[in-house]
């Protein structure tokens, strides 16, 4: 079974870019080479929201949160499980 693990937060006015940069500098050298470890993506949205999924067989290690200074709110974790593929 593949699992999906959804990780978003949103930045502090201002600081989305440095969010993102904290992201590809700390939270994803923190997970790589972690057991079960398929895949991983990165993605920014509008309101400088950032979003990270990694894809895991087997239980998710879990994304540390960034400096409280760097978000304008708590961040947002699901975990979801493949349902179909095509």
């Amino acid at each position: 079974m593949t699992v999906a693990a959804m990780w978003e937060a949103r930045a502090a006015a201002g600081r989305g870019a440095e969010l993102a940069s904290w992201v590809r500098e700390v939270a994803l050298p923190s997970v790589r080479g972690s057991a079960g470890l398929v895949r991983t993506e990165l993605l920014g949205a509008p309101g400088e929201r950032v979003l990270l999924i990694t894809w895991w067989t087997g239980e998710p290690v879990p994304v540390a949160d960034p400096p409280a200074d760097l978000l304008g709110r708590p961040v947002h974790r699901w975990s979801f499980s493949s349902e179909h593929v095509e």
